[in-house]
């Protein structure tokens, strides 16, 4: 008979993954967590309104994630504001909401809003089509090699960084990766988190060519970044396609050789074909 070889985790680690994933599995915890994707703090009574309970009951559901270490509390004054302990955290919460909205062919794939869709923040990094596209245009490009959900960056990567205005050479060592995957939301496909990716969500935001829109994790993308994303970076107009799309009009860009995308101020719709 052949041998099998099962993997088996040690009893300790099953029964944290099991408490985290009893943490997370309340809809109202789940609701808290869900709003402090964006990055923000909020107050006790803001995360009660967003898991729709009272504020005795949130001060109960806050209390556990603070205990499982899920969030973490800051103090001003007379006032408490809490947020996610970690930048992991918003990545393991990205990949359920990726998972959990995979349970039938008719159900929207991430949120419902197309603004958020295009463009959000995943915790402090860039998410959405864009996030996906910049992901994959820096990896086309040979910046970015990734090897089992860690992104290596290039020496041709860290010259067109240091370019944008990023300088990967002075991050130094840290517990978080410099680049790491993050399985998207909407997309189901990665785009890059860690130290790098945060780094270039707020070069981007410090460049105007991207502005938070208020209490939502929508970024909205200018009109500087389509032509600085599309110029610089050299990925996919996804906005332009979006925008096609919501008018009704065939969401088709015509592409420049070599798969690279004009400057959408230049892309038409793909003609017609001829009957």
């Amino acid at each position: 008979m052949p041998l099998i070889l099962a993997f088996m985790i040690d009893p300790p680690t099953g029964s944290s993954i099991a408490a985290t994933a009893f943490l997370m599995g309340d809809p109202a915890r789940a609701n808290m967590l869900a709003a402090l994707m964006g990055g923000v703090a909020l107050t006790a009574g803001e995360l009660a309104a967003h898991a729709g309970v009272t504020p005795q009951t949130a001060s109960g559901h806050l209390a556990r994630l603070q205990d499982g270490g899920l969030l973490a509390v800051e103090r001003q004054g007379r006032h408490r504001y809490f947020r996610l302990a970690s930048p992991q955290i918003a990545e393991a919460l990205e990949g359920l909401m990726a998972l959990s909205s995979a349970s039938g062919p008719s159900r929207v794939r991430g949120p419902r809003d197309a603004a958020m869709r295009l463009a959000r923040s995943c915790y402090d990094h860039l998410a959405g089509r864009l996030g996906v596209a910049i992901a994959d245009a820096l990896q086309r490009q040979g910046f970015i090699h990734i090897d089992d959900g860690i992104g290596i960056v290039s020496d041709e990567g860290r010259r067109f960084l240091s370019d944008f205005g990023i300088d990967v050479d002075t991050f130094g060592a840290g517990k978080r990766p410099l680049c790491r995957t993050c399985l998207d939301w909407s997309e189901r496909r990665a785009h890059l988190a860690g130290r790098l990716g945060a780094a270039i969500l707020d070069r981007s935001i410090a460049l105007g060519w991207l502005v938070r829109v208020p209490a939502s994790r929508t970024l909205r993308i200018s009109h500087a970044g389509e032509r600085g994303f599309a110029g610089t970076f050299r990925c996919e107009p996804v906005w332009a396609a979006a925008t096609l799309a919501a008018s009704g009009s065939p969401a088709r860009i015509t592409a420049a050789s070599g798969n690279e995308f004009r400057d959408p101020a230049d892309a038409r719709p793909a003609a017609p074909a001829s009957a």
